[in-house]
């Protein structure tokens, strides 16, 4: 009986089976003609990260067991003992942690690039100096990384350039076509898009960095699991679909918080008035993202206020669901920044990042016209 199924199955094994030697030999004499053991490579695994590769243009990639693991793999696979990174300092609180608590433990250091000077990088660029890690959207204050200008100005000092495509998903963004050498998502968010998977992925230009990332998986035992895998693929599928209605929502409502007299800022690339608009426009593809934060007084009970009159944003600490959410940098992402990096970043105690699902827009913003009011 021949089967055919539409959908990939889920692969819930540890171990694939061989009949003899023979098949034992082709496994390690032809790579990629069949699978030995889940953590080297499993359908589902794979699939996944053949999919993201085709969205952004790679040579290859790996699906990880979180978004993490995914910035992990990639600075790894740039850096070894005694090299240096340079990293945005608009970036996600995670990655400053993993570069100043674990990578400096094997010898790896950091210096913090300020968003401003990312594309005068000279003065930065020590002889160690391997890789620049660098947000396409920045988080939380939604900056915008001209990925094209620091592609250049990376490859001019012989750096490879990881771009954390998060916030953006390759719908809006795809780095490596503006000359990044590797992108990572946090599958967990966009990708996956359900608030029911935590994974993440890298994507490689240059098929050797690619066979560095499956072998930094394989041996660190990075590789996501099969259930993980099938959900992300079945959520990747209405990516393009999801982000437009994000998108939309998104920017409806920033437009409304503009006008409300509790709202001292809002943080949104897709307004005019952001100082990356035009880069924004160009660079996203028309759409914006769903990713936007607001400025309220900076004292803790009107925050509590506000998070307690809010039915359609629960106070969670992630993003991107298809159900709205909000955030709060000081107390969760950014929480173990200096207090002076807090400052120097401007995250301050009104700051509140908002995850735009893709509810009914006129639920969303009644919502926050009475939380508000």
């Amino acid at each position: 009986m021949h089967i055919h199924p539409k959908i990939t199955p889920i692969y819930q094994t540890s171990v694939f089976k061989f009949e003899d030697l023979n098949e034992l030999e082709q496994y390690f004499g032809e790579p990629g003609s069949r699978y030995m053991y889940s953590r080297n490579g499993n359908p589902n695994s794979d699939e996944l990260a053949e999919a993201v590769n085709q969205w952004e243009g790679g040579a290859g990639a790996i699906a990880t067991g979180s978004g993490m693991a995914a910035i992990f793999a990639a600075l790894a696979a740039c850096c070894q003992t005694g090299d240096h990174v340079l990293c945005a300092a608009d970036i996600y609180g995670g990655s400053s942690s993993l570069l100043n608590q674990e990578l400096s433990r094997m010898g790896i250091t950091v210096t913090y690039v300020p968003f401003e000077q990312l594309y005068e990088l000279e003065q930065f660029v020590q002889p160690t100096t391997r890789v620049v890690l660098a947000e396409t959207i920045s988080n939380p204050l939604l900056r915008v990384a001209d990925l094209q200008r620091l592609a250049t100005e990376c490859h001019q000092h012989g750096l490879k350039l990881v771009v954390d495509n998060t916030f953006a998903s390759p719908v809006l963004t795809r780095p490596l076509a503006l000359g990044a050498d590797l992108v990572m998502h946090s599958v967990t968010k966009y990708i996956a898009g359900h608030s029911d998977v935590t994974a993440g992925v890298v994507v490689a230009t240059d098929p050797e960095l690619a066979a560095r990332l499956k072998q930094i998986s394989i041996l660190y035992g990075l590789t996501l699991s099969p259930m993980e895998s099938w959900l992300a693929v079945r959520g990747l599928k209405t990516l393009r679909l999801r982000m437009r209605e994000h998108s939309h929502n998104a920017l409806a409502l920033a437009q409304f918080l503009q006008e409300q007299p509790a709202v001292r800022a809002v943080y949104y690339p897709g307004l005019p008035d952001h100082p990356q608009h035009g880069l924004a426009q160009a660079q996203g593809s028309g759409l914006f993202g769903g990713m936007l934060s607001i400025l309220l007084a900076d004292e803790t009970e009107v925050v509590n206020r506000f998070m307690h009159r809010s039915q359609r944003f629960p106070f969670a600490p992630s993003l991107a669901g298809v159900d709205s959410s909000m955030s709060y940098p000081l107390g969760t992402s950014h929480r173990y920044l200096t207090p002076e990096q807090q400052q120097q970043l401007r995250i301050s105690t009104g700051l509140i990042r908002l995850s735009v699902g893709i509810e009914p827009v006129e639920e969303l913003l009644a919502d926050l016209a009475q939380a508000l009011r």
